[in-house]
């Protein structure tokens, strides 16, 4: 394969799937890739027939190489500004970019623990209800 990851082609759509396009790249003879469901746009995509159709020609950018199984993934959404409100991209996973989140108390990783929550009633401060249905009937709701 000629195509590099992050190269930007044109290409033209010559399949539709539920789950994506296909997309045969200008210039590199037999060359197809596809284009998934989720690089179509960077709003959500429920029906991909809204966005392409088999024909139209489009640029997108490679984002995925396999040459084991001559796979190459491509991306529209890639090449589109990010939409106003929207958050930026996600950090990859293991990327090794900046520290790991630490929690607000300092500590790393794990879940906060909630205290234990009592349910039972104290009758001092209840008046002597054990239960709140109780004190509901009396009041007559």
């Amino acid at each position: 394969m000629s195509v590099e990851v992050g190269q930007v082609c044109k290409g033209k759509v010559t399949g539709i799937q539920s789950f994506g396009a296909f997309v045969a790249l200008e210039g590199e003879a037999g060359t197809q890739g596809l284009v998934h469901i989720s690089e179509v746009s960077n709003t959500y995509v429920k029906d991909i027939n809204e966005f392409l159709t088999v024909g139209q020609e489009v640029e997108v950018k490679v984002i995925k190489l396999d040459e084991a199984s001559k796979k190459i993934s491509l991306s529209i959404r890639a090449l589109m500004p990010n939409p106003e409100g929207n958050k930026a991209p996600r950090r990859e996973k293991n990327s090794g970019e900046g520290a790991p989140r630490r929690r607000r108390d300092g500590k790393k990783g794990g879940s906060r623990q909630n205290p234990g929550m009592s349910y039972k009633s104290d009758p001092e401060l209840d008046g002597g209800y054990a239960l709140m249905a109780d004190k509901f009937k009396d009041l007559g709701l």
